[in-house]
């Protein structure tokens, strides 16, 4: 029983059109589906399941479910007691409920982000398809991303209300669903509160985090590129099409990756995240980052926190 990867993220749009235009202009992902409600389903290149992006029109941006794939359909009946067990209250959806998608499991994280857990998708290959393929296909659109890689989730954190939802989050990825904790942004007159974790289910820096702020949220959904060359190009394609750009190419010290910042037109944010960074593994120490180093942390080429990153989130 185990949590295989991420799995798709459903984002909440304000302008249909719009974000269809972005994630196939600017992220190079294919439209793969489009369902009798107006929900829009995207894929990457190099992902083999059906979709890893549902877009839904909305009052409100931000996220509606993070949804992750499982080894087997009975490792579903596992979680769901393990999820009950914990105390948290998990409702079965049979398959169909997500289109192309076999049953589903769906609950609340501590920090009240909605997930849902299933083990079958259909499976539609890559672009490039599995016998002797190319390294990468024709006609790829802007960035040319990849695959979904990881979210960032911010979580409700006030230690003098006695609330962290980000510790509460990460104790229970890592008590129920299996993942292991990699880095952590520990802060306070002790240091020893947990205000951002990076976990990972996988051999990758992150499968998912969270970040502490005023009220939970998504702070991003990242898409993988392979190199920082890759990193340069993205960005040129989001100033050729005017996108509105957070934080230009630099190097995490936290992951070691390489990013750029921007926005959908609906104030989503969007990661484009390259390199390996290091090879992950439930045995490697867990790397943690201090308070008065948090900017390099984040941001290593400057060392210099820019104030939207961690205002800004929807």
């Amino acid at each position: 029983m185990s949590v295989l990867r991420i799995g798709h993220i459903n984002i909440r749009v304000l302008d249909m059109d719009a974000a269809v235009g972005h994630y196939t202009n600017v992220l190079g992902m294919e439209k793969v589906h489009e369902d009798e409600n107006g929900n829009v389903y995207l894929k990457g290149w190099d992902e083999w399941d059906k979709y890893s992006v549902i877009l839904s029109q909305a009052d409100k941006a931000g996220m509606d479910h993070i949804a992750y794939k499982v080894s087997s359909d009975a490792a579903l009946d596992e979680f769901k007691t393990k999820i009950a067990d914990y105390g948290l209250a998990v409702e079965e959806e049979a398959a169909g409920v997500l289109p192309f998608v076999g049953r589903t499991l769906r609950f609340s994280l501590p920090s009240g982000h909605v997930m849902r857990l299933y083990a079958e998708k259909e499976l539609v290959g890559t672009a490039v398809g599995n016998t002797n393929p190319d390294p990468w296909p024709d006609g790829l659109k802007g960035a040319g991303v990849h695959w979904l890689d990881h979210a960032l989730l911010m979580c409700e954190l006030n230690p003098e209300a006695g609330i962290n939802n980000v510790a509460a989050s990460t104790q229970f990825m890592i008590d129920v669903l299996g993942f292991y904790l990699v880095e952590q942004v520990l802060v306070g007159p002790e240091g020893n509160i947990q205000a951002a974790t990076w976990l990972s289910c996988t051999n990758t820096p992150h499968d998912i985090a969270f970040v502490g702020g005023p009220v939970s949220g998504l702070h991003h959904a990242a898409f993988f590129l392979d190199s920082w060359d890759d990193v340069l190009k993205a960005a040129d394609v989001m100033a050729k099409r005017k996108v509105k750009i957070d934080v230009t190419p630099q190097r995490h010290g936290i992951t070691r990756g390489y990013t750029i910042y921007f926005f959908d037109p609906s104030g989503n944010r969007n990661e484009t995240f390259a390199g390996l960074g290091y090879l992950a593994q439930p045995d490697r120490p867990v790397i943690t980052w201090t308070e008065d180093q948090l900017g390099r942390g984040i941001f290593y080429h400057t060392g210099e926190l820019v104030e939207s990153f961690t205002s800004v989130y929807t």
